[in-house]
């Protein structure tokens, strides 16, 4: 796992649901950890141990669904609430 200081804001999180390909790379970016984390599962070995191991087409998957999902983010709602802070 890469550590790296990665902030998403307003900005950023408008342009990723606009579409915009370095806005998504950030986000990919700043849930990288989270995703390969939801990824790794337990394999068991032959001699009966048990190693976590990252899966990759789940870790693909899980990368895909997130960019699906982006567009449907409540942009109104995270604006109405970053004006009230």
């Amino acid at each position: 796992m890469q550590e790296q200081e990665c902030t998403l804001d307003l900005n950023t999180i408008e342009a990723a649901v606009a579409g915009e390909k370095w806005a998504l790379e950030k986000v990919l970016a700043y849930y990288a950890d989270y995703i390969e984390e939801l990824a790794t599962v337990e394999v068991e070995q032959p001699d009966g141990s048990v190693k976590k191991v990252v899966d990759e087409d789940l870790k693909q998957q899980i990368g895909m669904k997130l960019l699906e999902e982006i567009p449907k983010f409540p942009l109104e709602e995270a604006k109405k609430q970053a004006a009230e802070e």
